[in-house]
């Protein structure tokens, strides 16, 4: 079933990307899609039927707007922070905790603080991931811990 699953979302998101919708090349994506999620199926990179490591994707699509407004703030606190000098650049390195039950969570914690500008993850390690932020406004952002709850809220626990 996991294996499904994974084939129609690479499948979606090759229709997303590709943008090609002639039958022979649907024909290939959906084999492409089919071979690769089994492939994965075989190597051991899908997590098994009855594993918890999966996020919800209502949850995730709920997530996505939230973190784009994240995004675009961080993005004009970066730019102001260039634009006006007596803005300043105080950067700043600093752990934060990580609430995640799965390591697929806690990546895509990680992976939240990294593409959210201003600030990188650069260490995870157990339940704590080391942080660069080029402010210490962006460090208390991040240490008030409204993005590791989103990102914990997305898990499915049993």
């Amino acid at each position: 079933m996991r294996i499904a699953v994974v084939a129609c979302v690479l499948f979606g998101l090759w229709l997303l990307f590709s943008g090609m919708f002639t039958p022979l090349l649907l024909v290939f994506g959906a084999l492409s899609s089919i071979f690769v999620a089994w492939l994965a199926g075989r190597m051991g990179l899908l997590p098994p039927e009855s594993s918890s490591t999966w996020l919800r994707p209502f949850r995730c699509l709920a997530y996505l707007p939230w973190f784009a407004w994240q995004v675009a703030k961080s993005n004009a606190d970066v730019v102001l922070r260039i634009l006006v000098p007596s803005k300043g650049i105080s950067p700043k390195v600093f752990t934060v905790p990580s609430t995640q039950v799965s390591d697929m969570a806690r990546s895509v914690y990680a992976n939240s603080i990294t593409l959210t500008p201003g600030t990188i993850a650069i260490d995870v390690k157990g339940d704590v991931i080391t942080v660069h932020a080029l402010s210490r406004e962006g460090a208390e952002g991040l240490a008030d811990g409204r993005m590791d709850a989103k990102v914990s809220a997305l898990e499915h626990r049993p």
